[in-house]
């Protein structure tokens, strides 16, 4: 596997048709499932780790995000990714980056009402990436589906020639979702995470049941949640293809959770498909 620090050294390793995986490292089991969906369409895979300090907030974990870059490194290479692109912040945004995408109203909303422009610098740092490595494809998983649903609407509404593919959650034996902040959560906390999944799915079924009082259902999963000592952002049920609230007679539906166990964030959800 080549790593790459620059621009252009790492244009200079690509070659082929492209599948990239941006990440910002810390990398679990779910985001080489991604590689592995890379490898399975393009000849060359590429892959990144940039902790971007544009979608991280005042006071948010920038700092202490996790950095395990050597292991890192060892996985993906064991995965059998071609090139790794892994720059310093100063190579990225050489100058202050003034220019930055602005998203639809929905990016204001679930994960970015309480992380106000969160998605503008994911968006910004995912559309330079894109320029950067020219990729065919771009992997992302559904843990994250409000940032893949903005990306899809960027990549779209840009006319940029990347494919995007999906990678489903990738999950713990007790439910619960992998994510490189799973590891800030103490040994009690851990215990309680998967709650946050099991009552999403306490959601869904109740809807597959045909239960159609959404707001009833969300206030209820909350309700357990915050009684529990989590720190609940949201509980929702929007539609799956758009994110904006549904009908009763919707069909594809998506379920979706943010909250806090102490000081870690956790986001989950699940898809109803009709």
């Amino acid at each position: 596997m080549e790593v790459a620090s620059t621009i252009a050294d790492f244009r200079n390793s690509l070659k082929g048709d492209i599948a990239f995986v941006p990440t910002m490292g810390n990398l679990h089991d779910g985001h080489l499932e991604l590689v592995r969906i890379a490898k399975r369409n393009a000849s060359c895979v590429a892959a990144s780790i940039f902790v971007n300090r544009l979608q991280f907030g005042e006071g948010e974990d920038f700092e202490r995000y996790p950095r395990t870059f050597e292991q890192d490194c060892e996985k993906l290479e064991a995965e059998g990714v071609d090139v790794l692109f892994a720059p310093i912040e100063a190579e990225l945004y050489p100058v202050p980056q003034e220019v930055t995408v602005n998203l639809p109203k929905i990016a204001a909303e679930l994960c970015g009402a309480s992380r106000p422009g969160h998605f503008n610098g994911m968006a910004t740092v995912v559309l330079k990436l894109f320029n950067i490595a020219r990729p065919a494809y771009a992997v992302f998983g559904r843990k994250d589906y409000q940032q893949l649903h903005l990306v899809k609407q960027m990549v779209s509404q840009f006319n940029l020639s990347v494919a995007i593919l999906e990678g489903e959650t990738v999950r713990e034996e007790d439910g619960l979702a992998m994510s490189s902040r799973n590891r800030y959560l103490s040994e009690i906390e851990r215990r309680e995470a998967p709650r946050l999944y099991h009552r999403l799915q306490e959601i869904a079924q109740a809807i597959t049941m045909g239960s159609r009082d959404f707001s009833v259902l969300e206030k209820q999963a909350t309700a357990d949640l915050e009684s529990r000592g989590w720190q609940v952002d949201y509980v929702e049920i929007r539609h799956a293809d758009t994110l904006e609230t549904p009908h009763e007679t919707d069909a594809r539906l998506i379920v979706l959770g943010a909250a806090r166990l102490g000081k870690t964030r956790l986001i989950d959800n699940i898809c109803l498909e009709g």
